[in-house]
């Protein structure tokens, strides 16, 4: 094997699981210097980290979430007891025992203009949606299925994963794609 061959095949081994994920849309009522930043939270949903921001621009965003690992303060051990996603109701299965972290997505105005907040700049949460259907995403440490009632079922693939979950008298989860376009919607 040559060393172009062998480094070739280290690269797509070693690239299995680095696709970027892209979310993109719109911003309803974002004001001037506003920013929407994907922040790891806690297993109750408090804000840890600022993964990713960027600003909003004539209502627009694209965020490009790293495929880098959650910090290990923003990591949970996934049980079917602590599975607190939209739309899982009990009973709830998990495949394997996984380590697993949520990525919420918030705005802020960057009143300094330094490019991430600061303790002075409020920021509220702001799910991002697609019609009915809201965005959920996770990291995961290791490949893993979480299924619950009312039909809910997602494969996970070991790193950064996308879903848009629609509850109704069903649960449907499908995959995100980089194609669809989401709508935030920002408060006042």
């Amino acid at each position: 094997m040559t060393l172009r061959a062998l480094l070739l095949s280290l690269s797509v081994v070693a690239g299995g699981h680095a696709a970027a994920l892209t979310v993109a849309g719109s911003a309803d009522g974002a004001g001037p210097d506003a920013r929407i930043a994907g922040f790891v939270v806690s297993a109750y949903g408090q804000p840890i980290q600022e993964l990713v921001s960027v600003p909003i621009t004539g209502g627009r965003f694209s965020l490009e979430i790293p495929t880098t690992v959650p910090p290990a303060r923003a990591q949970t051990t996934l049980t079917p007891r602590n599975v607190t996603w939209p739309g899982v109701i009990d009973p709830v299965t998990v495949s394997a025992p996984v380590q697993s972290a949520e990525l919420k997505f918030f705005v802020y105005r960057d009143t300094n203009a330094n490019g991430h907040r600061d303790e002075t700049e409020p920021m509220r949460e702001a799910p991002p949606t697609s019609g009915p259907a809201s965005l959920f995403v996770t990291w995961v440490s290791s490949d893993v299925t979480v299924t619950a009632s009312k039909g809910y079922s997602a494969t996970l693939v070991r790193g950064w994963n996308a879903f848009l979950v629609e509850v109704g008298r069903a649960v449907a989860v499908r995959p995100f794609g980089d194609d669809q376009v989401l709508r935030v919607r920002v408060g006042r």
